[in-house]
């Protein structure tokens, strides 16, 4: 499993996180940070990760 960060975690925890689930990455370091989130849950869903957000809304993307 490969997670992706949204942006409001930070990207410094990613090596931490590739111990345990290779290939994960955050927004900013895929440059995705200024897409809207709907682009996030395409990319995601187009790459294999699962997304990790601190966002409460960020599961109503249409």
């Amino acid at each position: 499993m490969k997670l992706l960060l949204d942006e409001n975690l930070s990207r410094r925890i990613v090596p931490f996180l590739q111990i345990a689930f290779p290939g994960s990455s955050q927004v900013a370091l895929l440059g995705l940070e200024i897409v809207a989130d709907a682009e996030i849950w395409r990319y995601a869903k187009e790459n294999g990760f699962v997304i990790v957000s601190r966002d409460s809304d960020f599961h109503d993307t249409d």
